[in-house]
């Protein structure tokens, strides 16, 4: 993959050819962004940046692979010595009662360094595509302002237009008789000009959110090394470094808590105001603040690996992507110049042929030049976006492009994993049911002893839960059995530990989560919500092969699962339960969030089954899932969602990523992808409606030129403004 910076781009039709020409080349599929200013292609071997960059200069254009430095804002001077000079051109034009004698020759003074150094942008460019053969928007302004100011001086030095005392009314129509354009040759470049100094000052703006996300890193670090600390450039850490993150301190990069335990503000990273908590063993991301004690942390992933350059690599990823409407717009654009301009043509014809005199008709065909052009059209996806995706980052949510963004207007199932997605993915102690005789607390200490050397989910669980209550005993001659168990001996005794169920019947109601044990004289055991017996995990500890207790583990329901679920229902998706887990434990974490449809005891090529199995029924499915057994079926679904605590593999696979550990960023990111793409197809319509609705009233002389270059430049600057609106999107 190439990216280059293009320069020298001034509307859609010169994107438009750069990436005819790019891919013109044998093994080149290349994407230009106008609105970003970048060229995005995949080549084959045999070609290098250096000859994409010449086929761009030999276009008429300016690239770089590096990113240039940032240039003197020149349009912004342009803009305001035009300004300044325009003024009295167009005021002595509409206000006849202030036309003194010899006006017209001030107007002339006034508005010829605007036509020549104002306007220089567009006759430039215009002069380069027309070397190559080709016409763009800045042909359409070239040749109209410059018409208006020729037919102007040809009026004044030929004509009577320059005689003392000469007068003409200002008309927002074409009119007949003498007349000069020296206010819509001045008007029209300035209109233009401010149009483009503030469409390029919105594409900034929209751009403001990757920005930000990309300046979150923390800049210096203070490493461990030899025993000491010191200071160095956060972009010098290397995998394996030990650093520390005092109170107020940003994380330098992702890692591992080695020391010390704190909350992290991960607002600035996903969206999410309440801090975590961290201790030893727990992961952490760069970029978020230490909200309160002293941490050391052993770096993970450095540089591009880590998480934070990874969003904003999806962020711009998805910003050059172009909707299918978009590519539509693009074909139209490539030929509307050319049209345009026989238009105008036709229409000086056809005023001249009907009697109406030289004036009129030239009035109507300049007019029709200005108005035409296609900026719009090639703002419309771009700059919506760039403030889509960079919302979304703010709030957790990478877009991965715009396909995703038109796959959840279709989608109608939702399909969730529960493990880590509906679900927290860590499981926990929910109680110790110990055999008649036998302390509670020897059952959960022996256990976590020979749990301590293992690395299942359910053994640290235990682990953690003994250590809570006291220090454990070392356990020797540990052997784990992959299905059956594990054993080892504390204390000079044999301690076996399998997964199973209790060996009795369990009586439990609907309303309580009373658990008790009918075959022994075993005590009742009360579990926490949501978990009846069928919900949890069980275990069996014995001893020296006599049952000592079992330990039931439940991994407990995220808080907000049944509101998301909710809002995803009022979304028109129809949620549904996939999970590997026997059927009473899928069943009760279904009823506990509000789901009717349940998927259990389904592996990880059978994920991809259900979901090939729904698409087949005619549905439009939608995935969310975190690991790597959800990666396949994040891949067939037709729009994937992983959770971002999730694995590379499954975020690899997806179409969005959710970095807040937390199922409501699905609901705003169907929301925000709805609303993006709604955004698209808003701007394209009224880009549209406008050239549709403006061509036939500037053709018909119901346009003053000045009053079209106005209307023109008002377009581009909506559909900035409408895509703008993006960033005032609120979360659910």
């Amino acid at each position: 993959m190439i990216e280059l910076e293009i320069g020298g781009m001034t509307c859609a039709s010169c994107a438009s050819r750069i990436e005819k020409k790019l891919n013109r080349l044998d093994g080149v599929t290349a994407t230009v962004n106008y609105a970003t200013e970048k060229a995005r292609a995949t080549v084959s071997s045999s070609l290098t940046a250096a000859d994409l960059i010449a086929v761009v200069e030999k276009t008429g254009y300016t690239a770089t692979f590096d990113k240039p430095s940032e240039p003197r804002d020149g349009l912004r001077d342009r803009l305001l010595i035009s300004a300044v000079l325009s003024v009295p051109v167009i005021v002595l034009a509409m206000v006849p009662a202030w036309q003194f004698d010899y006006w017209q020759w001030l107007s002339l003074v006034l508005a010829a360094p605007v036509v020549v150094y104002g306007g220089w942008p567009f006759h430039r460019a215009a002069f380069v595509n027309l070397r190559h053969g080709a016409a763009t928007m800045d042909t359409l302004v070239s040749l109209g302002t410059l018409a208006a100011f020729g037919w102007s001086l040809w009026a004044l030095f030929l004509g009577d237009a320059g005689m003392p005392g000469m007068t003409h009314p200002f008309s927002l129509t074409a009119s007949d008789g003498d007349a000069i354009y020296l206010e819509a040759a001045a008007g029209v470049t300035t209109f233009l000009l401010a149009g483009r100094y503030l469409e390029a000052r919105a594409k900034r703006r929209a751009g403001d959110a990757l920005r930000a996300l990309l300046e979150l890193g923390a800049k210096t670090v203070t490493v461990l090394r030899n025993g000491t600390e010191r200071e160095i450039p956060a972009a010098d850490l290397r995998v394996g470094d030990h650093f520390l993150v005092r109170p107020g301190e940003k994380v330098a990069t992702d890692g591992v808590v080695l020391d010390g335990a704190s909350a992290l503000d991960l607002s600035l990273l996903t969206g999410e105001s309440v801090p975590v908590e961290v201790r030893p063993g727990d992961p952490v991301t760069g970029a978020t603040i230490n909200a309160g004690g002293r941490l050391v942390v052993r770096a993970t992933k450095v540089g591009a690996d880590t998480q934070l350059a990874q969003m904003a690599r999806l962020v711009e990823d998805a910003q050059n992507g172009k909707a299918a409407v978009q590519r539509l717009a693009d074909r139209i654009s490539a030929v509307f110049v050319p049209v345009v301009i026989v238009l105008a043509i036709g229409t000086l014809g056809f005023w001249l042929g009907t009697g109406r005199g030289p004036t009129a008709a030239f009035t109507a065909a300049v007019a029709v030049l200005i108005i035409a052009c296609p900026c719009a059209l090639g703002l419309a996806t771009p700059t919506a976006l760039l403030v889509g995706t960079g919302r979304g980052a703010q709030l957790g949510i990478l877009i991965r492009g715009v396909e995703a963004l038109e796959s959840t207007r279709r989608v109608d199932t939702i399909i969730l994993d529960k493990t880590g997605t509906v679900t927290t993915g860590r499981m926990s102690v929910a109680a110790v049911v110990p055999a008649p005789g036998v302390p509670e607390g020897d059952v959960l200490r022996l256990a976590g002893a020979v749990e301590a050397a293992s690395e299942h989910p359910l053994g640290r669980a235990i682990t953690a839960a003994a250590r809570e209550r006291g220090p454990l005993p070392p356990a020797t001659d540990f052997h784990a059995t992959a299905g059956v168990g594990i054993q080892g001996r504390v204390d000079g005794t044999l301690v076996e530990i399998s997964a199973g169920t209790p060996p009795s019947a369990v009586l439990s109601t609907a309303d309580s989560p009373t658990v008790r044990l009918s075959d022994a004289d075993l005590p009742t055991v009360r579990l926490p919500r949501p978990v009846g017996l069928t919900a949890a995990t069980w275990v069996e500890v014995r001893v020296d092969g006599a049952a000592q207790g079992w330990i039931a583990l439940t991994d407990a329901v995220r808080p907000t699962s049944a509101a998301a679920i909710s809002a995803l229902r009022r979304l028109g998706l129809e949620p549904m339960l996939v999970t590997g887990d026997a059927e009473p434990v899928a069943q009760a974490v279904a009823a506990e969030v509000g789901i009717d449809q349940v998927f259990a005891g389904v592996l990880p090529s059978g994920k991809v089954d259900v979901v090939k199995s729904l698409q087949a029924k005619g549905r439009s499915v939608a995935m969310v899932g975190d690991g790597v057994n959800d990666a396949a079926a994040l891949a067939q679904s037709d729009l994937g969602l992983a959770m971002g605590a999730g694995t590379d593999v499954a975020i690899q696979a997806s179409d969005l990523t959710l970095v807040r550990d937390d199922l409501t960023a699905a609901v705003d990111a169907v929301r925000l992808s709805r609303r993006t793409l709604a955004i698209i197809r808003g701007n394209l319509f009224w880009a549209f409606a406008y050239n549709v609705a403006a061509l036939p009233l500037a053709a018909a002389g119901l346009l003053n030129p000045m009053i079209a270059g106005a209307t023109m430049a008002f377009s581009s600057i909506f559909v900035v403004l409408n895509s703008l609106r993006l960033r005032r999107f609120a979360p659910h």
